[in-house]
């Protein structure tokens, strides 16, 4: 097994379509996607001697880049909600056609009510298919609780997307 000294720039690079793919899904625009997955780059190459096993490459840096995301999360939350107008411009909604529009919206608005948490953890195996031990090791929760979470998630989608609940749709940035 190579050592982590051996991961170079490629090796980290080659992950980057993964993790633009799955940075888009939590976040919802691309230009915040690419600024996530440009931290996430960044951290993983300043610290890639932190990494014990290379073939755990890939989890690892999708572990770098929720973290990274949970704490903008939280900084954001400190700070207030603001959306500039530019965000609109990459919204999945915005961006099917006509005919598929009705479903998308939809999809999209009963997904943006879930809590992060249920987000995630749909995004991460139903869009990146991790297992869920995998899952596990990136959200640093027993496999248990990846589980349960996916399942209470997938039946608030569900109720969501059926009209069993009737909240305010929240804006998705």
């Amino acid at each position: 097994m190579p050592a982590a000294d051996d991961i170079d720039d490629r090796a980290i690079a080659a992950h980057v379509p993964r993790l633009r793919r799955y940075a888009a899904a939590l976040v919802g625009n691309l230009a915040d996607a690419d600024d996530l997955v440009q931290d996430c780059v960044e951290k993983a190459l300043a610290n890639r001697h932190a990494l014990r096993d290379p073939s755990r490459l890939g989890g690892w840096l999708l572990s770098i880049l929720h973290n990274l995301h949970v704490s903008g999360i939280r900084w954001r939350r400190r700070r207030g909600h603001e959306t500039p107008v530019e965000d609109f411009a990459d919204d999945v909604a915005l961006s099917t056609p006509p005919a598929d529009r009705g479903a998308v919206r939809d999809f999209v608005r009963a997904f943006g009510q879930l809590s992060e948490e249920h987000r995630r953890i749909l995004l991460l195996t139903g869009v990146e298919g991790l297992s869920y031990r995998e899952v596990a090791e990136v959200l640093e929760v027993p496999i248990g609780t990846v589980m349960s979470r996916l399942a209470r998630a997938r039946e608030r989608l569900r109720a969501l997307l059926e009209g069993g609940e009737e909240r305010p749709l929240r804006r998705i940035k």
